[in-house]
């Protein structure tokens, strides 16, 4: 073990981050180049856009959850999470290199539509991303003991990643999406690849930790369902949308699609109405993580709609840009988004969490974000207030990236973070399909597409609603 890291001083905090970032560029290349050469260069619709992006989600949902419960219980090439992180970068890479070849594939293997493939590159590299994104984070709560070291690991993965991510998206401005892609193919490969190897990962746990990992769990993945109660809606939707969309059926909302949401709403009523106490234990912890998944959940499908459908409403709103423009226009939105991600973490919300709580400042920065989508609901018409706006968003975009792993990394068993990183992921990747899918069908019927960023501060705000209502994690 190195210096730096039996001291945490901050190269090692640095270091340690430098997995996750990897991961949060190849996304970021992803957010920012995707759509654009979806509709661009295969002038491909609204809804077809949304299909490619339902792959992600679909490859999270096994991904991190099987990912997460085997990096638990092996340990091959000098870790636990080291060998996943490695395979996912190096596969990530190689993806960000065959998104600018879509035609080009599509057209050798024969096929007239690029959906397909577009489909199969998407997928690919969201399971890439997916099978590294969960040990990347999970690696940090490995390393680091519980309380402000763990939340300080977490924002210093923030502050490094969105600091890379402000790098994509100037690249992406300054000279187009392709040098982007390119760019991202290879800091992908290298940060993920090189930086694992100086960090040490325990092979033996803490005693009470063995202790209850020891314990054979039989029905884990019956007790992982009951983990996700306030997602239960979700779930049972993502089957449904995808069969219905695969199958050219329509996506308007019917009978199943108001038992989803009826189970949605009884899973977090559920949650809600059993008080989670102050002192910490096994029942009020599970309360608690069941509490974040149905806050994060709402956050994501949020912020998700944005990410997708940016790029619908800039057309709408201004249309007056070129192609080249608005590609531009979305780069430098997401710079500044990221941007103000990259600067918050570690100077300003990590001490103020030490202050006045994570959750608090959480739930204040959530609600901030908002108000920021009704901002550019109402006045974000010129490149200038979209910017304006998107540069108040990253508050909340620097808070949903940080601390909630840190809060509920102090709500489970660290002996398997894997796992619970897995199912929290699912507050993640199940929320994205249902704006890739439902709302995606929504927003491309709708005239006015400042509906997107109705949607977004609707999501934000029962996030918020949710957020206030759990406790602050006991050291």
């Amino acid at each position: 073990m190195l210096d730096i890291q039996k001291k945490l001083s901050p190269a090692f905090y640095a270091i340690l981050s430098l997995p996750s970032t990897a991961m949060g560029f190849a996304l970021s290349v992803q957010i920012s180049a995707l759509s654009w050469i979806l509709s661009t260069q295969y002038n491909l619709a609204i809804h077809e856009i949304g299909l490619v992006w339902a792959a992600g989600p679909i490859a999270g949902i096994f991904g991190q959850v099987i990912v997460g419960m085997i990096s638990d219980e092996v340990w091959f090439w000098g870790g636990r999470r080291r060998p996943f992180i490695l395979i996912g970068g190096t596969l990530s890479a190689l993806m960000l290199l065959a998104l600018p070849f879509i035609g080009v594939i599509s057209r050798g293997l024969g096929f007239e539509s690029v959906v397909g493939i577009a489909i199969l590159i998407a997928l690919t590299l969201d399971l890439s991303i997916n099978i590294s994104f969960n040990p990347t984070r999970s690696i940090i709560a490995d390393v680091t003991p519980s309380g402000n070291e763990r939340t300080k690991g977490y924002t210093w993965m923030q502050t490094i990643s969105g600091t890379f991510g402000v790098g994509a998206y100037a690249i992406g401005a300054i000279w187009g999406n392709y040098a982007l892609i390119y760019a991202g193919a290879i800091i992908v490969f290298l940060i993920s690849f090189i930086p694992i190897w100086f960090i040490k990962e325990p092979e033996k746990l803490s005693e009470k930790e063995e202790v209850l990992s020891a314990t054979p769990d039989k029905n884990k993945w019956i007790s992982a369902l009951f983990s996700i109660k306030p997602l239960w809606g979700f779930l049972a939707y993502a089957p449904l949308g995808m069969f219905k969309k695969l199958s050219g059926q329509s996506l308007s909302p019917g009978i199943l699609e108001l038992a989803c949401l009826l189970l949605t709403i009884y899973g977090i009523f559920q949650v809600l109405k059993q008080p989670e106490s102050e002192v910490a234990n096994s029942r009020s912890n599970e309360i608690g993580f069941q509490r974040i998944l149905a806050a994060h959940a709402f956050t994501w499908m949020g912020i998700q709609t944005m990410f997708i459908y940016m790029f619908a409403f800039i057309q709408n709103k201004m249309s007056f840009l070129s192609e080249n423009d608005l590609g531009r226009v979305i780069s430098l939105s997401f710079l500044l988004l990221n941007a103000v991600a990259a600067i918050l973490p570690a100077i300003f919300l990590q001490p103020l969490s030490e202050k006045w709580g994570k959750v608090n400042i959480h739930l204040l920065s959530i609600t901030t974000m908002s108000l920021g989508y009704l901002g550019i609901y109402f006045w974000g018409n010129s490149p200038f207030n979209l910017y304006i706006m998107m540069s108040i968003l990253g508050i909340g975009w620097a808070a949903t990236v940080s601390l909630p792993f840190a809060i509920m990394s102090q709500k489970v068993e660290q002996g398997k973070m894997g796992k619970y990183m897995g199912l929290f992921n699912l507050s993640v990747v199940l929320p994205q399909l249902v704006s890739s899918l439902i709302i995606g069908e929504f927003i491309s019927q709708a005239e006015n597409k400042g509906i997107i960023f109705l949607i977004c501060s609707a999501c934000l705000g029962i996030s918020a609603i949710i957020w206030s209502s759990v406790k602050e994690p006991v050291k």
